[in-house]
């Protein structure tokens, strides 16, 4: 197992009074796993993907990451591990927009402190990796959406990331670029890649092997259970 959530909770302070966005959530993902989360907008999905990447902590609970205990940990030690053991793809895409794909999909090594030319070799193979190859030296103006969310996709996983989080990925994508995203996902996920993806499109949640919704702050189970419901009886 990968990742485990143990009855987390997350408030948030909305002047004297704290506002519940997450509710006894529990989740336990193996490697390899590829599940979609699901919810309406306000939902608390969002909020649970930050806990998962680790750019918040829970109010209460447990959050397990490969062994390590991430509810306890501070700030330099998140940003540690978001560093090494977490690739994050946005809808947004988020590139640096005068540099090249090779040289945004090497940021992360240099934050890492990877030598020049291991940065420069890993980022080309990953750009290769998501059908880039030719396109290294484009910069984002010069490539389509689809290609600057591969070029986002080859940037999280350049570090070889345990975990791969995905927030609406084919967002701002036509139907046949998404589709393209989600192959690259499947490929991920066949060699072993561990996938957590938000969605709000039925179509691309139904790439994952597994899918979960969340409303109102609970994790509901794709069977309509919530995920706690066995530990509570």
């Amino acid at each position: 197992m990968i990742l485990q959530l143990n009855h987390v909770y997350k408030n948030y302070s909305r002047g004297k009074n704290e506002v519940p966005v997450l509710k006894d959530i529990c989740l336990e993902v193996d490697k390899g796993e590829y599940l979609a989360i699901m919810g309406p907008s306000g939902s608390g999905k969002t909020t649970l993907m930050n806990l998962i990447g680790c750019l918040d902590v829970p109010t209460q609970g447990e959050y397990i990451l490969d062994g390590r205990r991430i509810d306890e940990m501070d700030d330099n030690a998140l940003a540690e591990i978001r560093n090494k053991y977490i690739g994050f793809v946005f809808q947004n895409f988020y590139l640096l927009p005068k540099m090249t794909a090779q040289d945004n999909v090497a940021l992360p090594l240099l934050y890492a402190g990877v030598p020049q030319k291991e940065r420069r070799e890993r980022a080309a193979e990953a750009l290769k990796a998501v059908g880039l190859g030719e396109r290294i030296h484009f910069l984002p103006n010069q490539l389509s959406g689809g290609q600057c969310q591969r070029v986002a996709i080859a940037r999280a996983i350049v570090g070889n990331p345990q975990l791969l989080l995905a927030d609406e990925p084919t967002g701002a994508l036509d139907t046949t670029a998404g589709n393209q995203i989600m192959e690259i996902f499947r490929g991920l996920s066949d060699k072993g890649m561990t996938i957590i993806m938000i969605t709000h499109e039925p179509s691309i949640a139904a790439c994952a092997n597994k899918t979960f919704h969340i409303l109102d702050g609970r994790l509901i189970t794709s069977d309509s259970k919530e995920a706690c419901a066995d530990e509570k009886g």
